[in-house]
């Protein structure tokens, strides 16, 4: 399993609580599973992250599938949200 850090940005950090934090997961899609456990308690956590987008180790996810999204060790998914407007 790898692990690494994600990092949130804008309305995702104020939802998050936190500007980043380690995940310990082979995929963008368990990361993210894991993050949405961890933040259970912020109403708005989840209901952010449909509105983000991701970048991987500085590439950008796109439509791609988040499960096909692979991690790495020492690796940073970047968790942005739409610039004009927010996540809101």
């Amino acid at each position: 399993m790898a692990s690494g850090t994600i990092r949130y940005w804008a309305a995702a950090k104020a939802a998050a609580g936190v500007a980043e934090e380690r995940y310990e997961a082979d995929t963008l899609a368990a990361a993210l599973d894991g993050a949405r456990e961890r933040h259970g308690g912020r109403p708005d956590f989840a209901r952010v992250l449909l509105r983000c987008s991701f970048l991987v180790d500085g590439e950008p996810v796109g439509k791609r599938a988040h499960q096909a999204v692979a991690l790495r060790d020492g690796g940073t998914v970047e968790v942005l949200p739409p610039f004009a407007g927010g996540c809101a």
